[in-house]
């Protein structure tokens, strides 16, 4: 476990990989038609596959202590929460609002590394934390106007931005726990227990009627998409855990907001969309935080 100020090398270049692979996977769920039928079978591919290599290990699988479940148990509730919380968000908010309000993890997780497990950052390391959540905020605003850059924060009352806030505290939360499980067990098999441990509750979420009948019909129009994902999902949840436990994680989850750079490049290049000054600006500001966090 890391909790000095610096960020080495490997773990930057982890992370980096974990962010591009985690951009290429939700430009797969952009591109399904049912999107929490795909996202299910998008873990049921991943953990199939990670299952058969975990087989194929030669070492025995080292079975976690009481604690390292806990924390893996506390990150599969919380990251199955953040889906649902920013799925209710969306139906009933605007993205620019939204998006912006479900990143606030960022604000949370230096604090929690602090408090909880002892880390403590630059100056560098935290004016780049800054600049990365200043980027991801205004990435989908529609202005740069002072009335713009509040609008998500002025209606606390409304369901929607009450979601959204949940589900970067609760994210924030399973940051925490996912560091802490891997402080003093492996990555590799930390990682399979979380994502079997989601797995289990996106199948029971499955149960219900009115996914029954889309399960079949999403893997007949996209069961292409859904075999390229189970390398791709396990690629970026790998080498993020890896990462994690070389690094701080108050470090660690801004750096792999460069997600966000790849996913507006894949979206000019690939699905046509709009770049426009805002984008350009926020990506900028999401890369100059990324190397000050890297120089600190």
């Amino acid at each position: 476990m890391v909790t000095g100020t610096a960020m080495s090398n490997l773990a930057f270049t982890l992370i980096l990989v974990s962010a591009c692979m985690h951009a290429i996977w939700n430009l797969l769920v952009k591109r399904s038609h049912h999107k929490t039928v795909f996202i299910w079978w998008m873990f049921i591919a991943s953990g199939g596959l990670y299952t058969a290599i975990i087989t194929m290990l030669p070492e025995p699988i080292s079975f976690p202590d009481r604690y390292t479940v806990l924390m893996a148990l506390i990150g599969a509730i919380c990251f199955v929460l953040y889906h649902l919380f920013n799925g209710r968000a969306y139906r009933g908010g605007d993205l620019s609002v939204v998006y912006p309000l479900s990143q606030t993890a960022m604000v949370y997780v230096p604090f929690w590394g602090f408090l909880l497990l002892n880390e403590h950052i630059s100056l560098a390391g935290m004016a780049g934390i800054l600049l990365v959540l200043s980027g991801t905020y205004a990435i989908q605003l529609q202005s740069l106007s002072c009335r713009d850059a509040l609008r998500p924060f002025l209606n606390l009352k409304s369901p929607s931005v009450r979601d959204a806030l949940a589900a970067g505290f609760i994210y924030s939360i399973g940051s925490i726990a996912e560091k802490s499980g891997v402080k003093n067990y492996s990555p590799l098999y930390f990682t399979y227990i979380l994502v079997m441990m989601m797995l289990l509750f996106m199948s029971a979420n499955m149960l219900r009627p009115k996914y029954k009948p889309l399960i079949t019909a999403e893997f007949k129009e996209n069961w292409r998409l859904i075999l390229l994902s189970g390398p791709v999902m396990m690629i970026s949840f790998l080498t993020f855990r890896y990462g994690l436990n070389l690094s701080p994680v108050s470090y660690a989850v801004p750096v792999r907001q460069v997600s966000t750079v790849i996913g507006v490049l894949i979206g000019v290049m690939f699905l046509k969309e709009s770049y426009g000054r805002i984008r350009i600006i926020s990506a900028l500001l999401i890369l100059s935080g990324v190397v000050m966090i890297r120089l600190g």
